[in-house]
């Protein structure tokens, strides 16, 4: 399956040459590029992509802006000329970062790092299996050589450990190869709310809300700043 993207770039000799790029590389398919990034704001909101290549510094809103505006995000790959602007595009959890001009080699090592993660998660993907009419949602995750059945009813909370992830359930403790992002694009957003970039919640484990502080058993976890509207809102859908 090929990985659907588009470009975001409003210099036209940049954004041609990023297309070139798309159009050559195996395994990666072009839906669209823009000039301008609400436009593609606006596609996004009405399209499903796997992969954002954006510019950084552009005339109607920066790359960096666009990627706050963008609920659900994909996977993002920025390209710029200016090197100072990497540290906060990482802090939003971009996949990678193109500094201008921009290989080909480089450009495919991007992509690559973007397919290893999609491998990532559909080693997680969440699986819907029939029994007597009704449904159990499960998830497998790898624990070392094994896949472990985990049923998302009993997670209670996923802390992000750099390249592994912690899945702490009701009665056990798993540490997995997989990425935040890989998990979070895969568990039900009806169940599950990411309060930090190292923290996803479940919503039916919360026990109490103080501020800034989510409480589950024991254990206290700060909302950050990033994902303080998107809690609120979260919340408040499910307030009586």
């Amino acid at each position: 399956m090929s990985i659907k993207c588009i470009v975001v770039e409003d210099e036209p000799l940049a954004r041609k040459l990023m297309v070139e790029y798309v159009n050559t590389a195996p395994g990666i398919e072009l839906l669209k590029d823009f000039g301008n990034p609400l436009e593609a704001l606006e596609f996004m909101r009405e399209n499903e992509i796997d992969l954002l290549f954006s510019d950084i510094r552009m005339k109607e809103i920066s790359g960096i802006a666009l990627l706050k505006l963008i609920k659900s995000k994909p996977y993002v790959i920025l390209t710029t000329a200016y090197s100072e602007y990497a540290i906060e595009g990482f802090e939003l959890d971009v996949t990678d970062y193109l500094l201008k001009p921009i290989t080909f080699e480089r450009f495919l090592k991007a992509v690559e790092k973007v397919s290893q993660r999609i491998k990532e998660k559909e080693g997680g993907k969440v699986v819907l299996a029939a029994s007597g009419g009704d449904q159990d949602e499960f998830i497998f995750l790898k624990d070392g050589s094994k896949l472990m059945k985990v049923n998302l009813s009993d997670i209670l909370y996923i802390q992000g450990l750099k390249d592994y992830v912690k899945v702490m359930t009701k009665d056990k403790q798993i540490v997995c190869l997989q990425t935040m992002k890989s998990l979070d694009g895969t568990l039900p957003s009806s169940q599950f709310i990411r309060i930090h970039n190292s923290t996803i919640v479940a919503f039916d484990a919360i026990e109490e809300i103080e501020r800034d502080k989510v409480k589950i058993g024991k254990n206290y976890f700060s909302v950050s700043d990033s994902y303080k509207k998107a809690f609120k809102d979260f919340i408040e859908e499910r307030r009586v």
